[in-house]
């Protein structure tokens, strides 16, 4: 049945919304797309849900090409699962925590790995039922601390995961395939540029994880990429470490005076003061203190030394010492630890105390990996108002272990040898992970083996943000003046619209449609009796329907304009060879 506009859900907006930052979410609310309910919370409008259903559908076919099934599970889950694999705890904050009025907990799943293990474990014994790989799409849950640029980062958001249960590392292997190759149709079908990188596991834990990152100037993560072909983000890259250097002969270290030079600038300025050589902040050696809340509750602190040339990255930070949540130390933190001495401290001090396990402050101590012994450092002297030079790793000190949390830089060799990485930012699409045995082993998955033994199911997690790819697809798709969809995702196939007030135009508009549904395409018809031309014009324009047939002036001797969105062409035609041109 031909959709006509004048009975439609839509209303569009001429102002783009207050809290709109980029244009994706701009448009789509303006479009009447969407419409924001609370932070990161949006309903969905009867267009927005077309163009929804089509990248499902999408996903769809080559789910099950990739031989995967369906099913659905809630949304709202009972603690216990998650408890006994330790998420209820480890997801922290984002987790969506609620009580039934019998006082039981639930949540808001933020993803589905415990369910879809209890399910498989409920109805499947023996290896003779593997493998399998089911899938759902489904809304997931995470309180976001900033929930922002629409649908790219909500609370609320629509996902395909998808979940392979094996019998065997060699079937996981060739599961786990099965869905990356799966991934790269679907993006290719939906005309997204992506990068496959390395990446962190997280939460969901296990071994292999890649991601599907789109490259966009408005995406939240970094990664970066040789012209080798290594790929990786920021979380997963691996610094190549310099190998160690005899320390045979090396002058010891000198306690000196500086006073006043708390940061790396002053340090490096006073030493080339008072120092012979030239020296920058590659010479010197940071100590960033930080403080980590440890599920159970308990505060730690933590010193890292890196090279003064290299900042902390956040994210990298959070990867390393998860699950643990990591902030810089406060105020309060150094006073209860005297000695530290903030802007001077080192791993070495002239009375022999070490910042280290067995040092009496008992804080732990890690190193940057290019920090290796042999290499000689300008750092704290643990002394208000003095630093020390000459301070040699694997001589002079020691660590408790190495960490990866310097900032990646344009230039730094990638760990595989493929030459020097850029960095690039993009926005996660899709990602794949090799789960392994986590949730088996948590969850008491086993089945029969051949030999009528019980084995450990080996699992596959793969994750595709449906909604997030509408934003993007939004984001790469438009003009000055509104959307423009790709055919395969546009929420009709093509937009009629009835021009002027001549009834003729109104009668060749709706026979025309008509005829259009007849060939199988969507046709969305602007019957509008009391709106201008202008207005129509506008709002075709802005709702994106990629093909716009205009009836007007020319109905009454059967000419009809079509117009191309994606190209911008008009060229008029009679109504019967826009048919031919339109059908499918």
């Amino acid at each position: 049945m031909v959709t006509r506009l004048s009975h439609f859900f839509l209303r569009t907006l001429r102002e783009d919304p207050a809290d709109a930052e980029v244009t994706s979410h701009r448009l789509l609310v303006r479009a009447g797309y969407i419409r924001r309910q609370a932070p990161g919370v949006f309903a969905w409008l009867p267009l927005g849900l077309r163009v929804k259903a089509r990248i499902e559908q999408v996903v769809r076919e080559e789910m099950a090409d990739a031989g995967a099934y369906e099913v659905h599970f809630p949304a709202l889950l009972p603690r216990e699962p998650y408890e006994t694999t330790g998420r209820w705890e480890e997801y922290g904050d984002a987790l969506f925590r609620l009580q039934d009025r019998k006082g039981a907990d639930y949540l808001l799943a933020p993803t589905h790995e415990e369910v879809f293990t209890l399910l498989v474990k409920d109805l499947y014994s023996s290896y003779k039922d593997l493998p399998l790989t089911i899938y759902q799409i489904q809304d997931k849950y995470r309180d976001e601390a900033r929930p922002r640029a629409g649908l790219l980062r909500g609370r609320e958001f629509t996902m395909k995961d998808a979940y392979s249960f094996d019998a065997s590392d060699a079937g996981l292997d060739r599961s786990y395939q099965a869905q990356r190759d799966a991934y790269e149709r679907i993006f290719q079908r939906l005309g997204l540029e992506y990068v496959i990188v390395q990446a962190d596991a997280g939460a969901m834990g296990g071994s292999r994880s890649e991601e599907f990152l789109h490259p966009t100037p408005v995406g939240e993560d970094t990664f970066v990429r040789s012209e080798g072909g290594y790929a990786a983000n920021v979380e997963a890259f691996t610094t190549v470490a310099p190998e160690p250097v005899p320390f045979d002969g090396l002058p010891e270290p000198i306690v000196f005076d500086s006073p006043d030079t708390p940061t790396i600038a002053t340090l490096v300025a006073h030493s080339n003061e008072v120092l012979e050589g030239e020296y920058t902040a590659a010479h010197t050696l940071k100590n960033v203190v930080l403080a980590l809340t440890h599920l159970d509750g308990t505060r730690e602190l933590v010193v890292v030394g890196l090279p003064g040339d290299r900042d902390v990255d956040d994210k990298r930070v959070e990867v390393a010492f998860a699950p643990a949540a990591v902030e810089p130390a406060t105020a309060e933190d150094f006073a209860a630890h005297p000695l530290l001495v903030k802007g001077y401290i080192g791993p070495w001090s002239p009375t022999g105390a070490v910042l280290g396990e067995e040092s009496a402050t008992g804080i732990r101590y890690v190193l940057d990996p290019r920090v290796v012994d042999g290499t000689s450092w300008i750092t704290g002297a643990n002394i208000d108002q003095k630093h020390v030079h000459s301070l040699v790793a694997g001589r002079d000190f020691t660590a408790d272990g190495f960490v990866e949390v310097a900032s990646v830089r344009a230039g730094d060799p990638a760990p595989d040898g493929s030459g020097p990485v850029d960095l690039a930012r993009g926005m996660e699409i899709g990602h794949v992970f090799q789960l392994g045995r986590k949730y088996a082993d948590a969850l008491g998955l086993k089945v029969l083996d051949e030999n009528g033994k019980l084995v450990t199911v080996t699992m596959g997690s793969y994750g595709i943000g449906i909604t997030r790819i509408l934003a993007i697809i939004a984001e790469l798709n438009n003009d000055e003046k509104g959307l423009v969809w790709p055919a395969s995702v546009a929420p009709f196939d093509v937009h009629v619209v009835a021009a002027g007030r001549d009834a003729v135009a109104f009668e060749v508009a709706a026979s025309l449609s008509a005829d259009l549904e007849a060939a199988g395409l969507d046709v969305l018809y602007d019957d509008r009796p009391k709106v201008s031309p202008g207005v129509k014009f506008g709002d075709a324009e802005l709702v994106g329907v990629p093909r716009i047939a205009i009836v007007g002036r020319g109905a009454a001797e059967g000419q009809v304009e079509l117009w191309d969105r994606r190209t911008g062409e008009r060229e008029t035609l009679s109504v019967a060879e826009v048919l031919t041109r339109l059908a499918p």
